[in-house]
């Protein structure tokens, strides 16, 4: 007997070494995947937050404007312990009850461009981008889902609006950490706006060479204000992005425009590090570049905004110069390659979606229905998933889809 309980014990602990060692270094099919740094206090109510570093030598390296404005900040940057961190290190982040309340599916949070685990999950009120609303509340899905007895989790990739094939990747990555951390052979993954697009691709295994398939561990994907046709927005609206982009003109926080030159009062201006390009400054906004795809055919352009054609379709206007949505779509859109690989049957999908497009602030998409940015017609659209298991369109705006009331309450109901 006494033998006995001595095995029983050394197996017990074998478990809980096995457990540990698989927590902190969780291996891909191209690389490990290592634990670098726990941070146990949150400004934004997380449990804690993790540093992880995935050393593939695939990952695409990241490039940052000079001018800081999609820098990680604050915690982000503490957490990180750099402003602009390297494409293979993410963060994870942990809610209350993640290892303890009674809905043992984990739930993953996977972010939007320009967006953090804890601007679009946790404290909406802390985005630069804003909340979709004139008052803003300080907590998310994130409170919302762990009150609700939720295990739930957080994403933050390192370049707010990054390559969507290292998103994925790391998609993958955060994947495998929560379920060596609590045990579950599955998760379910909530995913917004442009975290939808690496998302699906980390479920339909588009990836590079270097990549990491599909692992068979996602239960349901709710896709939220998601491009999944694509988007064009930043081409259809001539010159107002740009203005919102070039810091002559009073842009300080959004990239990715289709102006390569551009006229600030009076005076013309050149930042190709901060359009949808890859030119030979750089490539600093890969994830708007990746989302696009043209749907002037299903609704015209609208004349009155100035440089209306020549930003669509290439050429010099009135106020500046773009390369055309054609020329950024061949340099590495990932809409076609997304839609030509379906989210398997074996992942419950469902698709949430607003058609009320007042974001505050904002130049609002209103040349077809649409969430205020995401055409409705985009978000709907039900092409390459195996498994619809649901759809739902509400009276919110892009943004409020993250945390408003009635979206919480969908979720939960597919949640289950």
């Amino acid at each position: 007997m006494r033998t006995r309980s001595r095995l029983a014990a050394v197996a017990a602990a074998l478990a809980f070494v096995t457990a540990s060692l698989t927590a902190a270094n969780v291996a891909n099919a191209t690389g490990p995947v290592a634990l670098e740094a726990t941070f146990t206090s949150s400004s934004s109510g997380w449990a804690k937050v993790e540093r992880w570093h995935d050393s593939n030598a695939g990952f695409i390296a990241a490039q940052y404007p000079s001018d800081g404005r999609i820098d990680q900040t604050g915690e982000r940057k503490t957490f990180f312990g750099s402003a602009r961190p390297d494409a293979g290190r993410f963060l994870v982040s942990y809610a209350p009850g993640w290892s303890t309340n009674p809905k043992t599916v984990p739930v993953l949070l996977v972010p939007g461009a320009y967006e953090t685990a804890d601007y679009a999950w946790a404290a909406p009120n802390t985005s630069p981008v804003g909340c979709g609303a004139t008052s803003c509340p300080t907590t998310g899905l994130m409170q919302s889902l762990s009150s609700a007895g939720y295990r739930v989790f957080g994403i933050t990739f390192p370049h707010v609006v990054g390559n969507n094939y290292n998103h994925a990747e790391q998609i993958g990555d955060a994947i495998s950490i929560i379920k060596a951390a609590t045990g579950a052979p599955k998760v379910d993954v909530i995913a917004w706006s442009m975290g939808t697009l690496s998302s699906r691709m980390y479920a339909s295994s588009v990836k590079q060479s270097w990549g990491t398939a599909y692992a068979g561990d996602i239960r349901k994907l709710i896709l939220m204000g998601g491009p999944n046709n694509g988007w064009d927005y930043t081409f259809r609206h001539g010159t107002w992005p740009a203005i919102s982009t070039y810091p002559e003109c009073g842009g300080s926080v959004i990239g990715g425009t289709a102006a390569i030159w551009q006229n600030c009062y009076g005076v013309l201006y050149s930042h190709p590090e901060l359009t949808a390009y890859v030119t030979s400054a750089g490539d600093f906004f890969p994830g708007i570049r990746q989302m696009l795809k043209r749907w002037d055919s299903t609704y015209p352009l609208n004349p009155s905004n100035p440089d209306g054609y020549t930003t669509y379709n290439g050429g010099t206007g009135f106020y500046g110069q773009s390369y055309g949505i054609d020329y950024a779509i061949s340099q590495g859109s990932l809409i076609s390659p997304m839609r030509a690989s379906a989210v398997p049957a074996g992942i419950s999908t469902y698709l949430l979606c607003g058609n009320n497009a007042n974001i505050p602030n904002w130049n609002n998409e209103a040349d077809g229905p649409s969430d205020g940015t995401i055409l409705l017609a985009s978000c709907q659209d039900t092409g390459a998933i195996a498994n619809l298991a649901g759809t739902a369109t509400l009276n919110l705006n892009h943004i409020r889809l993250t945390w408003d009331t009635a979206a919480v309450s969908q979720v939960t109901t597919w949640l289950g």
